[in-house]
């Protein structure tokens, strides 16, 4: 498993925290101990979805996971050139359009314990500060798919810059629509 060094210690400006997207599987040359090396593509390759278990009871003072709604179609935008080449997680961060993402309306993970969050696994999310008495429990495990979910074409019909017709997943039920 990759280190989360750097990558966990994202920095915040101005109160907000920097967002990301989990990386799913090892580059194919250099160091697989650097997490930012690691890469995610637009068929999502090693990831199913992005799953937030909490363990504790989380509420907003307590470091809840902050989520940008709708940021994953953004991102999704910006793999589909790739295709299956990915981008590293450092190459995601930096690409033209990931930096729009943080204007997309942020929710935060919050809720009891036994509350899971089932989300798209291109979804811009962040780690906050802790302000609470009490400390919080929660997971963050992989689902790894069976195989390939679909392909460019199908997420974009024949032009990979054409906005998609609809949500590439249901956020609706959890109150997260863009």
């Amino acid at each position: 498993m990759p280190r989360h060094s750097s990558w966990s210690q994202r920095q915040a400006e101005g109160g907000r925290a920097n967002g990301h997207v989990d990386s799913s599987f090892p580059p194919d040359l250099g160091d697989t101990n650097d997490f930012l090396n690691w890469r995610v593509n637009v068929f999502s390759k090693g990831r199913a979805l992005l799953m937030l278990f909490l363990f504790s009871d989380v509420g907003e003072s307590d470091a809840p996971t902050l989520i940008r709604v709708g940021s994953h179609l953004d991102v999704a935008r910006i793999l589909s050139p790739a295709g299956d080449n990915s981008l590293s997680a450092r190459d995601l961060a930096a690409a033209e359009g990931f930096a729009e993402t943080a204007a997309r309306r942020e929710v935060l993970a919050t809720g009891d314990a036994g509350t899971v969050y089932l989300c798209h696994p291109f979804l811009v999310h962040a780690a906050q500060q802790h302000r609470g008495s009490r400390p919080r429990f929660l997971a963050q495990p992989p689902l790894v798919p069976a195989g390939p979910f679909f392909s460019t074409a199908r997420i974009w019909g024949t032009r990979p810059s054409s906005k998609p017709s609809g949500s590439l997943c249901r956020t609706d039920e959890l109150g997260l629509t863009p």
